[in-house]
């Protein structure tokens, strides 16, 4: 009937413009550093079953091959993170880092964001606050997690590939460390929560996190004086974004399609 192909896509249209509003954000973000692009997941929905497959046939009494299904529509089931990495940019800022692999810093936000009170993000621009300590530069500037703390008269800021921190010290030769990072990985990042600001929050579908120092295990290295672009392709979101455009387009014309079938068939009594 034309009411089921109005119906389905109808829940095309929705499930399409939700990813239409993805892909905006993806590009929205090309700049934003350490974001990670996210894709949009499709299921079918629920089948009439209108003859099932192996039933024996009243003329030749043999199994049909298959059955009669009618779809329902779509929706998206769920958005998918990409974590791979994004380019490097060297920026020799006085405390730019960048994770050159797997891993996340940590960082401290408050409990009603996350349950540990910890945040974790790909974006290494932190900067030192007027407390001498290095914090994300952020709008909310959360603090690194375990804290470093720097000296006052420090003169320059020094972090090894192993996340070991060392300062240079005014009136002083030798370098001097005062902090090691500690870097996150989970087993299923795709499933972390993102909270905004370059943000993830732990959940139950990521899993607890395993937490190691850099350039060990399965957890990347520091790269200094750098920062993670965007991994947003934007050719590659500007390719989808003109097939889903394109798949709304022939959606809505099944939309006139079924509506110009029902004024059929309500014209009928007219004969």
């Amino acid at each position: 009937m034309a009411i089921t192909a109005l119906h389905s896509s109808a829940t095309a249209l929705s499930a399409l413009s939700t990813e239409i509003d993805i892909i905006a954000n993806n590009l929205a973000n090309a700049n934003t550093l350490g974001f990670r692009a996210s894709r949009a997941n499709f299921e079918d929905l629920l089948y009439q079953e209108k003859s099932q497959p192996g039933v024996e046939t009243p003329t030749t009494e043999a199994s049909g091959p298959s059955g009669l299904y009618v779809g329902l529509g779509t929706r998206i089931s769920n958005t998918q993170f990409d974590f791979s990495n994004g380019a490097a940019i060297k920026t020799n800022g006085p405390v730019d880092m960048m994770i050159d692999g797997p891993g996340l810093f940590q960082v401290r936000i408050a409990d009603a964001q996350s349950e540990t009170g910890i945040g974790y993000t790909r974006s290494g621009n932190f900067l030192i606050n007027r407390d001498g300590n290095i914090v994300l530069g952020s709008s909310d500037g959360p603090l690194l997690d375990p804290p470093i703390a720097v000296p006052e008269n420090t003169e320059k800021v020094v972090v090894s590939q192993d996340g070991i921190v060392n300062v240079q010290v005014r009136g002083e030769s030798g370098l001097q460390q005062v902090g090691q990072l500690e870097l996150a990985n989970f087993v299923n990042p795709g499933g972390l929560r993102p909270l905004g600001g370059n943000l993830f929050a732990e959940s139950a579908s990521s899993g607890p996190p395993i937490t190691g120092t850099p350039n060990e295990g399965s957890i990347g290295r520091i790269l200094f004086g750098h920062l993670e672009a965007s991994n947003v392709d934007s050719v590659r979101e500007l390719v989808s974004l003109i097939k889903t455009q394109r798949a709304f387009e022939m959606n809505s014309q099944t939309i006139q399609t079924a509506d110009e079938a029902l004024q059929v068939i309500s014209n009928l009594r007219r004969f």
